[in-house]
């Protein structure tokens, strides 16, 4: 693995994270959202990863060994979250049944804020990486001239 295979897997991974922190305060925003335009409450979101393909090859003198090493990480979809609703009691919602119950999004804000702070955390650790891998490229460089 070269350097510049370091900043790209590090990249992936900066991009996968952001993506994942919009879907999060996508959902955040919605929390409290009873009425989208397909007539039901707002559905929380889910980001789904997966690795990259790797194929990389060690070669140490005359061996070769294929290694299953990924290139980093991929956003493969972004799939709604298909657990029920809440069922709240508020007879003067606009969005009450009969019962005065309104149907609310299956947003937990704990458990959103958790997976941000989870993303967060993520996305410093990548940056973190590609920060070493160009300091490491930038030394490589002075030992070269």
């Amino acid at each position: 693995m070269n350097l510049f295979t370091a900043m790209d897997i590090s990249g992936s991974g900066l991009t996968a994270q952001r993506i994942r922190m919009n879907v999060i305060a996508e959902n955040l925003a919605n929390a409290e959202t009873t009425r989208t335009p397909k007539g039901t409450p707002y559905r929380r979101r889910e980001v789904l990863f997966s690795t990259r393909p790797g194929g990389l090859v060690f070669r140490a003198g005359l061996f070769q060994m294929p290694v299953d090493v990924g290139r980093g990480v991929r956003v493969t979809g972004i799939v709604e979250d298909m657990s029920p609703f809440r069922r709240v009691y508020d007879p003067g919602h606009p969005d009450a049944d009969k019962d005065g119950y309104v149907l609310m999004p299956n947003v937990n804000v704990v458990v959103e804020m958790v997976n941000l702070i989870s993303a967060t955390r993520a996305y410093e650790s990548n940056i973190t990486a590609l920060t070493v891998a160009k300091e490491m490229a930038m030394r490589t460089i002075d030992l070269g001239g």
